[in-house]
């Protein structure tokens, strides 16, 4: 492990942060992720929060466990495994991490500056310079991966991107408030008008034809609105279970501001 003394602490296991993951992983840096205990997570199939729900999850050639403690996911985060660790706050550390918020939650929840000797926060609610050092580019475009040393991120603009012309009609959003019951699974194809699931008895229906890429566990409680899916027109199985364009180069990206900061340390 080339890294081995510079140990990230990576706070959210979505499918963004598992590009992260990946990247540092492969580059040789001790990693350690931390999600809630009931991740809402949608693509499951390329997350490490899934661990959470299922012990464990494979993700490519990346394997991930959940951790019952902090000596356990300290002793897995040297190894070729992943630990990941249910504790909604930062951990009490040996020694201070570098610090990843990868919770893409549009907004800064609780990160300060002062955390850690580099924090990085991802995407939308976070300023470089003031509350994290550096951000990266979340946004999809021309800037996705940058990073940025000064300043935010692009504002969130609440429309998920265009992916084979379709936007925000390929999130699939509960109906009702109550628990998710699906009928189908990732990466299933589906036609238009197709019954998927529902919420509290209110059907979800496709909007269109494609492969779904994504959705929260059964048997889990959301408000009416929530993010529960995601339908992919492309019609790709294999891209339902391989980490994205999107999370690789937000990695990347996270992976440069690295680099860079121990560059400039040294």
């Amino acid at each position: 492990m080339l890294f081995k003394d510079h140990l990230v602490l990576i706070r959210g296991g979505g499918d963004l942060a598992t590009g992260v993951v990946y990247r540092l992983h492969q580059a040789g840096f001790p990693v350690i992720v931390t999600e809630l205990e009931r991740p809402l997570v949608v693509r499951r199939k390329v997350a490490v929060a899934t661990a959470v729900l299922e012990d464990h999850t494979q993700i490519e050639n990346l394997h991930a466990q959940l951790s019952h403690s902090l000596e356990e996911a300290l002793e897995l985060a040297y190894t070729a495994t992943i630990p990941v660790l249910i504790s909604p706050q930062i951990p009490q550390l040996p020694q201070l991490p570098i610090l990843i918020d990868a919770r893409i939650a549009k907004r800064n929840i609780d990160t300060r500056i002062d955390q850690a000797p580099l924090v990085i926060g991802l995407g939308p609610g976070f300023t470089a310079g003031v509350d994290c050092h550096a951000v990266i580019e979340t946004m999809r475009g021309h800037t996705l991966g940058r990073v940025i040393w000064d300043g935010p991120a692009l504002p969130d603009t609440g429309t998920p991107g265009i992916v084979a012309g379709k936007g925000a009609e390929r999130v699939l959003r509960a109906p009702a408030a109550g628990i998710v019951n699906w009928q189908l699974e990732i990466g299933d194809y589906v036609n238009e008008g197709e019954l998927i699931g529902d919420v509290n008895s209110e059907p979800v229906i496709a909007p269109f034809a494609g492969v779904l890429r994504g959705q929260i566990a059964s048997g889990s409680e959301v408000p009416v609105g929530y993010k529960i899916g995601d339908l992919d027109a492309r019609g790709s199985q294999e891209a339902c279970f391989t980490i994205s364009d999107k999370a690789l180069s937000i990695g990347g990206g996270v992976l440069e501001a690295i680099l860079t900061y121990l560059n400039k340390r040294s």
